[in-house]
């Protein structure tokens, strides 16, 4: 197995360690998390295809949607905002 594809194991365990705190404790290692996770995938994407980048993707997305979901409503909120 390829470092990068045993980094985002890595990061897998890492996610569900940290989905088993409570909430008040999770902002800042999801936060962290979400952040390493672009250039996890650049790396992925170097040392692999486009494909496995997708497949990636679509494991983090699963992971991460609450947050997405709210962060895409907030940022909806504020483009709105600022159009009118």
């Amino acid at each position: 197995m390829t470092i990068s594809l045993t980094l985002a194991c890595i990061w897998v365990v890492a996610a569900a360690i940290v989905a088993f705190l409570p909430m008040q404790m999770q902002y800042v290692p999801g936060l962290t998390l979400l952040i390493l996770a672009v250039p996890l995938l650049v790396f992925i994407g170097i040392q692999h295809s486009f494909w496995v980048v997708l497949l990636a993707l679509a494991g983090l997305v699963s992971m991460f949607r609450r947050p997405l979901w709210f962060l895409g409503r907030h940022l909806w909120g504020r483009l709105r905002e600022g159009g009118t």
